[in-house]
């Protein structure tokens, strides 16, 4: 006769079932006694059913004398108690208690579905910039985090399941995220070479660093999974001291640094200017070269055509031919001379006017004026007239805003220059 076959001497199987809608462990008890009524509590009744939802799973821990032994069932899980669906309860079938109790076994719930929040809190504790040890300036942090349990074997290895307390492991969570928060907040100057009075806009960084860190050392220490980190708030002590003395510093600094970028801009807009007047100077140049060898060899080629003529004269080099026929040699040599090389010349000087490579000379294009516009303590562009109408419909450029051009000496507001007056609407 099977065990579950065996008759038994009274009550009815028990349903065991979590009928809690939050929780994250709950110890099973039977319902028609008030938890610690029975002495034993943990006997299991002959054709008891055991249902577990989806995202949760049962545990059968067997009290042994060489330790504890669990059978883990996972839901959606709905039959009798089978030695089949226990392996534990397998090896253990010789136990009987009494007639009707055929093991003995407590039973617990752990949810998997349900992610628990901590709200947390750090009061304002002081942090240091690195570059300026002298001032403590206080911050606050405010958050919260998300976890749950994905590795329920992993999670009980971890925990004394007959004595949980979901408040005391809220608890030392909560610890353990202060102390890995704020030390992240204390090295984030450093880390990220940001002022402290500006240590809000490295939220972030310190949220993922925080996360990381978290993840690992909530898995090791309380079997847990850290769903996710907010960090709602970095609050920095405005009222104290520290702060407002920190602040001015970093105030002078930006502002160096802001006018070191304009004149570090306005020597390079000077070095750009004088490389482009050099290159269209030599431009010029190179288009006018023709021009020039041509007069140059024509001016040469006349200069020698009269040089060679006067060699002949004064009858110097004449040749006697009796009576009065004569040549001059000379004159006749340079005559040639002179006349291939004028030839060529102007040979040379159509041949450039016909050419259609050489084209006719074209002005340059009108000079269009352009202007500098400062954006956040550095310049942009250059724009045009028209490129800075657009601007001002987009809020990009003002009354008010810094521009500079080719030929100002500093940088002065666009209402000074009368070219710019004309695009903004008049004041009423």
């Amino acid at each position: 006769m099977g065990i579950f076959n065996k008759p038994k001497k009274g009550g009815m199987a028990d349903v065991i079932r979590c009928d809690e809608s939050d929780y994250l462990v709950w110890k099973w008890h039977p319902n028609k006694y008030d938890k610690g009524q029975l002495k034993r509590e943990t006997a299991i009744r002959t054709n008891s059913i055991l249902r577990v939802k989806t995202g949760e799973t049962a545990i059968f821990v067997y009290k042994q004398k060489d330790g504890t032994l669990e059978d883990y069932i996972e839901g959606p899980f709905e039959d009798k108690i089978k030695t089949k669906n226990f392996p534990i309860l397998s090896s253990i079938i010789g136990l009987w208690y009494e007639g009707d109790t055929p093991f003995q076994a407590e039973v617990f719930f752990v949810n998997t579905a349900k992610a628990q929040q901590i709200k947390f809190g750090i009061p304002y504790f002081n942090i240091v910039d690195p570059r300026y040890v002298d001032y403590d300036v206080p911050v606050a942090v405010r958050g919260s985090i998300t976890f749950g349990i994905n590795d329920v074997k992993s999670f009980v290895k971890k925990h004394q399941l007959v004595n949980f307390s979901l408040d005391d492991l809220k608890k030392k969570v909560n610890d353990a995220v202060i102390m890995h928060v704020k030390n992240a907040v204390v090295n984030a100057p450093a880390k990220y070479a940001v002022p402290v009075i500006n240590i809000e806009s490295k939220i972030n960084n310190i949220k993922e660093t925080s996360e990381l860190e978290l993840k690992d050392k909530l898995l090791d220490v309380f079997g847990i999974d850290l769903h996710s980190l907010d960090i709602n708030a970095i609050e920095v002590d405005k009222d104290t001291e520290a702060y407002q003395e920190l602040k001015n510093i970093t105030k002078t600094i930006k502002q160096r640094e802001i006018e070191a970028n304009i004149l570090n801009y306005e020597e390079q807009l000077r070095i750009q200017r004088e490389e482009g007047q050099y290159a269209q100077h030599m431009a010029t140049k190179q288009t006018n070269l023709g021009a020039y060898q041509t007069e140059v060899t024509e001016t040469v080629g006349v200069a020698g055509a009269e040089a060679l003529g006067k060699m002949g004269e004064n009858g110097a080099g004449n040749v006697d031919m009796g009576g009065n026929a004569g040549f001059n040699p000379m004159t006749m040599m340079a005559g040639i001379a002179v006349g291939s090389a004028v030839g060529q010349n102007i040979s040379g000087t159509l041949n450039k006017s016909i050419n259609p490579t050489a084209g006719p000379s074209v002005p340059p294009p009108l000079p269009v004026t352009k202007y500098y516009v400062a954006k956040d303590g550095k310049p942009t562009g250059p724009f045009t007239i028209d490129e800075l109408k657009s601007m001002i419909s987009t809020g990009e450029f003002n009354f008010e805003s810094l521009v500079w051009k080719e030929g100002m000496e500093k940088w002065e507001k666009a209402s000074s220059q009368t070219d710019l007056i004309s695009l903004f609407p008049p004041k009423l």
